[in-house]
């Protein structure tokens, strides 16, 4: 399959086993942000186009359900060795429509076709944990539990990971024998629609997976579809908010994985270089556009201006450009609506007077270009220090006792991630404790295995993703009690 064949979608909607046309006249349109250029159209699907791809859904979950654990990891397995002969494409469809250096276009499609080969072997292994027996106290009962899967599920993912959030939703749903119905995002809506090839070729039964392309009202009638029996949703916590009301009015299992204002903590006696490596990858990776960002330097005093002299000399010295030209290590920001965000909170630190010690505009080139940039002395109630913004964009304060630390760390509504740089193996892990966050680096960038979890706490989400925890999110536990 060439690039044209994954760019060029007459008919971008796929359930029941085909692929259909969209019978809205609702358009979207596709953009480089590389050069602000549209490259594809697509239309919306409608109220009525949910609703057949719900029903396919519907109609296919039993025969699903009943195939078992082994069949179904034969199928993801398939979708891994679907996504890996298709690599070279959907890198270069990663780097045009999200703007990504070809490295990390790379990472992204690897750690779809991970996630896919893990759940299979989950899936494997499901079989055998049915009809686990219960120790009662009591001999004239005995009792055994079944995981049974929770039935046909809505996903909703976003624009930043396209491929890799929806291959965590996606695998682990149908590892569980469950089917599914997904809407990719409308910025990104093109890479998740090789899942539909791909469940062509491997003759996955029809109706198993389906696919909607579309903006908020193909949303909202994906969530209002009382046949769905949970969502799952990754997206901001305004968006989130809203599923969760309207989820709420029917009482329906949801997981949300929502936003993040993260810490990395920089502790006295931490490696400099590697402090500076580490940092940067926190912020600038995927142009700053992740929830998992660590966009809050906490550094101890007596290391301060060598830590953040450094991430601004590497700040400077960053190759950023289309990820057409060679060694390019930052891309463009993703869409025009991003650009406009990052750049309110440009103007509020000027209009603030806040220090900025690099960047803080625009680059002056075609495309949705912003300079890597780094802010000092952030007062805590800012927004720049409270507020997600979801672009290169760091801020900056200093600590001189540990209990100072863990509070600025803490001092958020959110709970994602952190990270915490130390030669010190015991206090790095005493503070991994007190932070509250849900998936913690110690001395290493963010990465990430599906046998891991992914997930956080307070206002970053509901539920977890990846490793048994996200095969769990789509099980229910049935307990069979016997009378003997």
């Amino acid at each position: 399959m060439n690039l044209d064949a994954l760019t060029q979608r007459e008919q971008p909607l796929f359930y029941s086993g085909e692929w259909h046309s969209a019978s809205s006249d609702k358009t979207i349109n596709v953009i480089d942000p590389s050069t602000a250029e549209i490259f594809s159209t697509l239309n919306s699907a409608s109220a009525e186009d949910v609703s057949s791809a719900v029903e396919s859904a519907t109609t296919a979950w039993k025969s699903w359900r009943d195939l078992g654990g082994k069949q179904r990891a034969f199928y993801l397995n398939k979708f891994a060795e679907g996504l890996t002969s298709r690599k070279d494409e959907l890198m270069q469809l990663q780097m045009k429509n999200n703007g990504k250096p070809a490295f990390e276009a790379e990472i992204d499609v690897e750690d779809a076709i991970s996630c896919f080969k893990y759940y299979a072997t989950l899936a494997e292994n499901l079989d055998q944990q049915q009809n686990t027996a219960v120790e009662l106290p009591d001999n004239d009962f005995s009792a055994k539990t079944r995981l049974e899967p929770v039935g046909p599920v809505g996903l909703i993912v976003p624009w930043n990971f396209p491929l890799v959030t929806s291959a965590w939703k996606i695998a682990p749903a149908l590892a569980a024998g469950c089917t599914v119905v997904m809407k990719n995002s409308e910025v990104t809506p093109l890479i998740e629609l090789v899942y539909g090839d791909i469940a062509i070729e491997a003759n996955l039964p029809a109706g198993v997976l389906n696919l909607v392309v579309g903006a908020a009202e193909t949303g909202i009638a994906l969530v209002k579809d009382q046949r769905l029996q949970k969502i799952s949703f990754t997206g901001s916590n305004h968006v989130g908010a809203m599923i969760m009301s309207d989820v709420s009015t029917r009482t329906l299992p949801i997981s949300l994985e929502l936003g993040g204002k993260s810490p990395i903590v920089i502790l006295k006696d931490a490696d400099i270089d590697l402090a500076v490596e580490v940092v940067c990858a926190g912020i600038f990776f995927n142009c700053g556009q992740m929830c998992s960002a660590t966009s809050r330097l906490i550094v101890h005093k007596s290391i301060a201006e060598q830590v953040i002299n450094g991430v601004v000399e590497k700040s400077k010295e960053m190759n950023i450009g289309s990820p057409n030209e060679a060694d390019i290590e930052m891309g463009p920001l993703t869409s025009e609506a991003q650009l406009k965000q990052v750049q309110k909170y440009f103007q509020m630190a000027k209009d603030d007077q806040i220090e900025c010690l690099v960047g803080g505009d625009t680059k002056q080139q075609k495309g949705y270009f912003v300079e890597p940039t780094v802010y000092k002395d952030v007062p805590q109630d800012h927004p720049i220090w409270r507020e997600e913004i979801f672009g290169p964009v760091l801020a900056t304060r200093t600590f001189t006792t540990e209990e100072e630390a863990i509070a600025l760390s803490n001092d958020t509504h959110y709970g994602l991630v952190a990270t915490i740089v130390s030669k010190d193996a015991e206090k790095a892990e005493y503070f991994a404790s007190q932070i509250e966050a849900g998936h913690i680096w110690i001395n290493a960038p963010q990465v990430i295995y599906p046998q891991t979890t992914w997930g956080g706490f307070k206002q970053s989400g509901i539920g977890r993703e990846l490793g048994p925890w996200g095969l769990n999110a789509y099980l229910g536990v049935k307990n069979i009690t016997i009378a003997n």
